[in-house]
């Protein structure tokens, strides 16, 4: 059974934080529990992780390739961290959108910006905070990924990436991981009632006055 008795479009829903405040968690979370949401899959420029799959947690691409996708517009958005290229394929986002299917994007400030600029009437932003600084750089060493300079770089970065909080129609202050889970969920269940959205309303609502009518 479909989540509404009428057509709708589907939704961009971002989620950014700096490393380690916890967008990666609740985007998990958040696929696991919705069957109506999809991960956006990125292409970069980065290896492979232990453990990562080509086509299910990124395309793996070569610096050339990636070129040549900005060249073609082949990108709804891309952006260089540290040191690597990330880039959202196009085709892909307007096929599900088209078919009521609502995407989960896990990207920072700057990929958020340039969504704005091509779909900014399907985007719904999310911006995630970590509780104190302190906490932010206890969970970066927790999740023992990366070396001391590489922690130090991200917490340098996160003070200028939390300084664009203004820029999201959302924030949530994940001091508590189940309740920012559920926060999340509320904003999603919210944004897909909009009417906008619902793109064969009127249709819905001329066969409601009809019936009346005919009673």
């Amino acid at each position: 059974m479909s989540l509404f008795p009428v057509k709708r479009r589907g939704l961009l829903f971002v989620l950014s934080s700096p490393s380690g405040a916890g967008k990666t968690t609740i985007t998990r979370a958040l696929l696991e529990e919705d069957r109506y949401l999809s991960l956006s899959v990125s292409v970069t420029t980065r290896d492979p992780r232990p453990g990562e799959v080509d086509g299910k947690d990124y395309h793996f691409v070569s610096k050339e390739k990636f070129d040549a996708m900005v060249e073609n517009n082949e990108l709804l958005e891309y952006a260089k961290v540290f040191g690597n290229y990330y880039g959202t394929p196009l085709r892909p986002v307007e096929e599900a959108l088209a078919n009521s299917q609502d995407i989960i994007f896990d990207i920072d400030w700057q990929g958020t910006q340039q969504l704005k600029q091509k779909l900014v009437n399907d985007l719904v932003t999310v911006f995630i905070l970590p509780p104190s600084q302190q906490e932010l750089e206890r969970r970066l060493r927790a999740r023992q990924q990366d070396d001391e300079a590489v922690i130090h770089q991200r917490m340098q970065k996160a003070s200028d990436e939390i300084s664009h909080y203004s820029e999201y129609d959302y924030i949530i202050i994940n001091t508590d991981l189940p309740q920012s889970i559920k926060t999340a969920q509320s904003i999603l269940v919210a944004e897909r009632s909009k009417r906008r959205r619902l793109t064969d309303l009127p249709n819905f609502v001329r066969t409601l006055m009809s019936d009346d009518a005919q009673d």
